[in-house]
């Protein structure tokens, strides 16, 4: 009898049956301290031997986070907005990055946040910035390139997402949480056809075939069912023929 974890095989027999190698990454969102979840996190990704790009809001950040990343190999920090902090409108979807405020406003602060990060993690910082909800105004995204970021990471397919001129975007396409719910694990049918479906349509070419899957956490908001899923998954994937690219990698422009 299939199962949700013998259609994500499934999916990928038929990519390597097609010659094809998929790709995938972590981002884990909403960092600012040291936190016995957040050590977790890392530990699952460092056990599994997989990169994991740490989405840290710079207002938060402290010394204590700086002294739990340390230099630790397979970490990369990206930047999560500014404050976390919502600036729409009262019936609007939350947003921190939107359009709602003129964007050399928002620029400064993304400017702050940047320099903050650089200071505390230079040899972890990658320029790519992670909206706080995944979302970001036209305006603010047509000027990341100008503002030197290479990189943007919001949720959804890249070929369906914001304009960025000269930014590369790397989206995340599997939410483990049920935020509209239970606020905990949406349950392993709901998350591994997330999976499937963004990895049929990279090999159907309904999608961008070479951005990563992206597999999105809230460490701070995981219940039991979200940790024991990860674990899981991480392992599950080593009996497969996947590649992990490091975050660093995957928002560097290619020669």
């Amino acid at each position: 009898m299939p199962t949700p974890w013998s259609d994500l095989d499934r999916e990928l027999e038929r990519w390597s049956a097609e010659g094809l190698r998929p790709s995938f990454w972590v981002r884990d969102d909403d960092a600012q301290t040291d936190t016995d979840a957040l050590r977790r996190m890392t530990g699952l990704c460092s056990q599994h031997g997989v990169p994991l790009a740490l989405a840290v809001i710079p207002k938060g950040a402290d010394d204590a986070l700086v002294r739990c990343l340390g230099d630790a190999d397979g970490i990369y920090v990206l930047q999560h907005g500014w404050a976390h902090e919502n600036h729409a409108g009262p019936g609007e979807k939350n947003t921190e990055l939107g359009d709602h405020r003129a964007a050399d406003v928002v620029g400064r602060e993304l400017a702050d946040g940047r320099a903050l990060l650089e200071g505390l993690f230079p040899k972890l910082f990658v320029p790519a910035l992670a909206p706080p909800w995944n979302r970001i105004g036209v305006d603010v995204a047509a000027q990341l390139g100008a503002w030197n970021y290479s990189g943007l990471s919001t949720f959804g397919p890249r070929n369906r997402t914001v304009d960025a001129p000269g930014v590369i975007c790397v989206n995340t396409h599997v939410d483990i949480i049920d935020w509209r719910g239970t606020r905990g694990f949406r349950g392993d049918g709901p998350v591994l056809e997330q999976a499937v479906a963004h990895l049929r349509a990279r090999r159907d070419g309904t999608a961008d075939r070479d951005e990563p899957t992206g597999l999105i956490t809230h460490h701070l908001a995981h219940d039991e069912g979200c940790w024991s899923f990860i674990g899981r998954v991480l392992e599950h994937m080593k009996r497969a023929d996947v590649d992990w690219p490091e975050p660093s990698n995957i928002f560097a422009a290619s020669d």
